[in-house]
């Protein structure tokens, strides 16, 4: 595929005959008011990085799970019938991208959803399947 850079961030404009467009660009405007908006490919790496912690099902049943309140590794792994290795190894890639934190009390340690956009995405992402 013959592509040719459009813009300072590499917008790529498709040549007639590509697969997805038969046409040169057309709106050039169109480009240039997205290129000015679009953030970097580096941002946009973390931001996938980020969203695949939400493509796990076992992740994503521990966020929920911790939207509704506190708990600790033995109550989590009790409620989803999961090992409490486990539901640590989870809550470790959880904690390292900031998404859950915890407190500890004593000998126990309970876990929670690090700030209310965790649960937004959560609640914002069941609302759009549910439509």
């Amino acid at each position: 595929m013959l592509v040719q850079p459009f813009g300072k961030r590499g917008i790529y404009v498709m040549n007639s005959g590509d697969f997805a467009c038969d046409c040169e660009v057309i709106h050039p405007e169109v480009l240039e008011k997205v290129n000015e908006f679009m953030p970097s490919g580096e941002r946009l790496a973390e931001l996938a990085l980020f969203l695949k912690l939400f493509g796990d099902f076992t992740r994503v049943r521990i966020m929920w799970a911790l939207s509704i309140n506190e708990m600790c590794v033995c109550d989590l792994a009790v409620l989803l019938n999961i090992t409490k290795s486990a539901i640590s190894h989870q809550l470790k890639l959880l904690r390292d991208a900031n998404l859950v934190s915890f407190r500890k009390n004593g000998k126990i340690v309970f876990y929670s959803l690090a700030d209310e956009h965790v649960g937004s995405i959560l609640e914002q992402s069941m609302v759009h399947i549910s439509e």
